[in-house]
């Protein structure tokens, strides 16, 4: 089985005021307040979402 990358994603910025599409990606990622990080795997349905919203959200890449 391929090693898959783990990031770290944490939310930064407010949701209020922005699009739907937004909070929902937001939301997918498991983020609900600022201030809340993840841990999740570096796929690209999850990269997709990250890349949609990165200007909420601050990536660390974790090894």
């Amino acid at each position: 089985m391929a090693e898959t990358r783990k990031i770290r994603v944490t939310l930064t910025g407010s949701l209020i005021g922005r699009l739907k599409q937004h909070r929902n990606n937001v939301n997918g990622l498991g983020l609900r307040k600022i201030g809340d990080s993840r841990e999740i795997l570096a796929t690209p349905a999850n990269m997709g979402m990250v890349r949609k919203a990165e200007f909420l959200l601050k990536v660390e890449e974790l090894q």
